[in-house]
């Protein structure tokens, strides 16, 4: 079996990467570069003292669940790329990469042009990380978090369409109740996502999940990544969820609205 992966290089990204090759002969890694030290680093997001502390906690957090960036296994052949170039590739040099088994998006920019329709005709799979409908955009857990809605923190594995998050949804993957903090969570999120997919993939049960039509009439909050500003994340700092709170709104969280959950 040959993988294809659309992703990026912070260590949960290339622990992914790593999941893969166990499970398949081959893994082709598009990899989009990002600073590894988000807001001590001028990048994705702005250099600034607030965003230093709260992306202090998201790298240890981070840290703690998936350990420090590492070299990647001998099946797994990579092409890095500077953050906003995949689109202005010629699809020939993705040629080898598009004519996967599978091919899954995680954590890449926006993807358009030629390319996406490849990748809707090859019925890619893209990871939100993120519940939609509820939550569509960027940071979606982070917002999730900041609305006081732990329950809604999670993602979503749906086929890549044109429309950013919006395609059918296979399953919605969920962080088993744990008394841990909020930047915790959001990584126990993204570990439980790809445990649940690599289980599906080995399996052989992905394609046996009926695929669901998203109801944007569900839709909490569709936000940007200009929305997350000083202030913002100052604010979050102060009034994210407790441990507990974040406990008790998981245990008691209603499956009914979610698609094929899966609890990790």
């Amino acid at each position: 079996m040959k993988i294809t992966i659309f992703t990026s290089n912070q260590p949960r990204h290339l622990a992914f990467i790593k999941k893969l090759s166990k499970i398949s002969d081959e893994v082709h890694a598009i990899i989009e570069v990002n600073t590894v030290f988000p807001g001590s680093n001028t990048d994705f997001f702005k250099k600034s003292d607030i965003m230093q502390k709260y992306f202090h906690n998201v790298l240890s957090a981070e840290k703690k669940i998936f350990g420090n960036i590492d070299f990647l296994p001998q099946n797994v052949s990579s092409l890095i790329l500077k953050l906003g170039d995949l689109n202005n590739l010629d699809p020939i040099i993705l040629k080898k990469a598009i004519d996967a088994d599978l091919i899954i998006i995680f954590g890449s920019s926006y993807i358009k042009g030629e390319l996406i329709d490849k990748l809707v005709e090859k019925k890619a799979i893209n990871i939100h990380m993120g519940i939609s409908p509820y939550y569509r955009g960027s940071s979606c857990n982070f917002w999730a978090l900041y609305d006081k809605k732990p329950e809604l923190v999670g993602a979503t594995v749906h086929y890549i369409s044109k429309g950013l998050d919006s395609g059918k949804i296979l399953f919605h993957a969920l962080p088993k109740p744990a008394r841990i903090n909020s930047f915790e969570l959001g990584m126990q999120a993204v570990w439980a996502t790809q445990e649940s997919l690599i289980e599906k993939i080995g399996n052989n049960e992905l394609f046996d999940l009926i695929p669901i039509q998203q109801n944007k009439n569900l839709e909490i909050r569709y936000s940007k990544n200009i929305e997350f500003t000083d202030e913002v994340a100052s604010d979050y700092l102060i009034s994210m969820p407790q441990i507990e709170d974040i406990f008790n709104s998981l245990s008691q969280r209603n499956i009914e609205n979610f698609i094929n959950p899966s609890i990790k």
